[in-house]
C-alpha cells in the first residue's frame, strides 16, 4: 500500500507551490480538482510538472457547484460533463483513479430523496460507461452523516451503484460519523479502489489528525488487509498529514 495526501486548501495556490513539499514527504498525491488545481483548466501545467517527480497521482473530481443528482436537467448535465471531462483529462495524464461524490438531494424541499436517488442511479450508469471508455476507475465515495448527502450508508451506496461496475472510495472518517465502518467493509471489500483516512470522534466530519480522534485504525486496517491500493490522508493541513503519516506507518509496517 502507498500512503498519499490530499487537502482541499492546497488548491488555492498554484501547483508548483505544493509539489516539492509533497514529494519530499509522500509517495502519492490525490489532487483536488478545484481552483488552481482544476484538471479542466490546468491540465497543461500538470502535463509539464507532474512527470518530473517520482510520485504517483490520483484525482478527486470537483465538488463545488457540482451535483450529479440534481433535479434540474441542465444542472445535472453540467455536473456530469464536468466530472466526465475530468476523467478524460486524467486519462490523458495517465492518472487512472478519480474519486467522485454521489450527489445531494434538495436542501429546500423535503421528501425528495427517493426521486433524487433514481436520478443519481442514472448518473451512475453514465459515469460507468465513461469510466470504461477512458480506462479510469471512477471511485464513488461514501458520504458523512449530513442528511442532504446521498451514499451515507452501505445500503444507500449499494443502491446507487446497483447495475454498474463502478468501484468505491471508502472514506473511513465519513463512515465513522454514520457508524458504518464495518458495514462498508462488509459490503464493498472486493470493490474498494481508493481509501481516504482522517480521524474524528464520530459526531462530526472534522478531518482530524490520525490518533487525535476515536477511530480504531488498527482494527480498520486489519479488516482491509486484502486491500493493496492507495491510502489517502485527507487532512486540513500539510502538517497534520505529515503527522498522520508518522502515526499510520507503524500500524502498516510494525
Amino acid at each position: 500500500m502507498t500512503i498519499g495526501i490530499s487537502c482541499t486548501s492546497f488548491s488555492a495556490n498554484p501547483l508548483e507551490d505544493w509539489i516539492v513539499p509533497i514529494f519530499e514527504e509522500f509517495d502519492h498525491w490525490e489532487i483536488f480538482s478545484e481552483a488552481f488545481h482544476s484538471v479542466l483548466y490546468h491540465a497543461g501545467e500538470m502535463e509539464d510538472i507532474l512527470p518530473s517527480y517520482d510520485m504517483s497521482y490520483s484525482i478527486h473530481a470537483p465538488i463545488c457547484d457540482v451535483n450529479i443528482a440534481a433535479v434540474s436537467d441542465c444542472m445535472r448535465e453540467a455536473s456530469l460533463n464536468e466530472i466526465i471531462r475530468t476523467a478524460e483529462l486524467a486519462a490523458d495524464l495517465d492518472i487512472r483513479t478519480v474519486t467522485v461524490h454521489p450527489g445531494l438531494h434538495s436542501l429546500a424541499v423535503a421528501g425528495m430523496e427517493g426521486h433524487v436517488v433514481e436520478i443519481a442511479k442514472e448518473s451512475m450508469r453514465l459515469l460507468d460507461r465513461a469510466a470504461e471508455e477512458y480506462g479510469v476507475a471512477m471511485a464513488i465515495e461514501n458520504m458523512p452523516s449530513r442528511p442532504y448527502f446521498l451514499g451515507r450508508t452501505a445500503a444507500q451506496l449499494s443502491e446507487l451503484l446497483d447495475g454498474t461496475g463502478l468501484p468505491v472510495c471508502f472514506d473511513i472518517g465519513h463512515a465513522s460519523t454514520t457508524g458504518e465502518i464495518d458495514a462498508m467493509i462488509d459490503a464493498f471489500s472486493g470493490r474498494i479502489a481508493n481509501v481516504h483516512l482522517h480521524d474524528n470522534r464520530g459526531d462530526d466530519d472534522s478531518h482530524m489528525t490520525i490518533g487525535d480522534g476515536t477511530i480504531d485504525f488498527a482494527h480498520v486496517l486489519k479488516r482491509l488487509s486484502g486491500y493493496r491500493g492507495n491510502l489517502i490522508i485527507e487532512s486540513r493541513s500539510f502538517e497534520s498529514a505529515v503527522e498522520s503519516q508518522s502515526r499510520l506507518e507503524p500500524m502498516l509496517w510494525p
